[in-house]
């Protein structure tokens, strides 16, 4: 198990840490069926009101899929098999509010979970950043999940500059991303808070708050993310090929390369 899940009984709450920081909390294809056991765990659990998920270490909350994880694919240009499809709440059914908790890098595959939380609160370390372009790949789920949270133009420049600029907790904040800053290392307390008294409530009226907020925006996103497989399988580039832009940017880390902060 690589999820660490711990239920506060008295406030309602639990807090769930993504527990591979030797790995930056890059999800594997264990981690991913993990997650998606969870919050249709949770939809049964009338201990647990609300959810704050985070990632252990400081280093990063979460980057993505694990690029040791080995995907087939079908062969058709036309359908594509996405590990991390089914690793958020919303997919899986489950209306209690869930907030994201951010330390430190946040990139990529991550934006699977931060579109489908409630919203995100993220110490002053925070950054945030789409590596597909750098590597040959097509920001598809990922550039649709941010563009039902910033403002076109933010998510465009995120998702087309790569690995050469991260956005900070402040702009993050700024466009919309982030509802709250807070000092290193603050982001679960502050999550854990907000989620307390959020659990407090009644559970019902919650949860259709939860579902009405989420309709305003779910046929837009349904629309776009039908367009997502088409256009990854015409424009990544062969694995082989994105390896080797990985391993020439010194692809030790999520990012590799130098980079600008904005």
């Amino acid at each position: 198990m690589v999820l660490r899940t711990e239920t506060d009984h008295g406030t309602g709450v639990a807090l769930v840490t993504l527990d591979r920081p030797e790995k930056l909390n890059a999800i594997d294809l264990a981690t991913a069926d993990e997650l998606s056991a969870l919050w249709r765990a949770f939809r049964y659990d009338e201990g647990v009101r609300a959810v704050v998920l985070t990632g252990a270490g400081g280093r990063a909350f979460c980057t993505g899929i694990d690029r040791g994880a080995e995907v087939s694919q079908p062969p058709s240009p036309y359908a594509i098999d996405d590990p991390l499809i089914a690793i958020g709440p919303k997919v899986n059914d489950l209306w209690k509010p869930v907030i994201v908790a951010v330390e430190g890098m946040a990139c990529g595959g991550a934006f699977y979970l931060l579109g489908e939380a409630d919203f995100v609160i993220a110490s002053e370390e925070a950054t945030f950043f789409d590596p597909h372009t750098t590597y040959g790949m097509v920001s598809a789920y990922e550039a649709i999940s941010m563009a039902q949270r910033m403002p076109f133009g933010e998510v465009a420049r995120m998702s087309l500059m790569g690995t050469a600029e991260r956005v900070t907790a402040r702009r993050a904040y700024e466009t919309g991303l982030v509802s709250e800053v807070t000092p290193a290392g603050g982001a679960v307390d502050a999550a854990l808070r907000a989620a307390a008294v959020i659990a407090s409530y009644p559970t019902a009226a919650v949860q259709g708050t939860v579902r009405a907020v989420w309709s305003a925006r779910e046929a837009a996103r349904t629309q776009a993310l039908a367009h997502a497989p088409h256009l990854i399988a015409l424009g990544n580039l062969a694995p082989e090929r994105q390896t080797e832009l990985f391993e020439k940017r010194g692809g030790g880390g999520p990012g590799g390369g130098t980079y600008r902060l904005r």
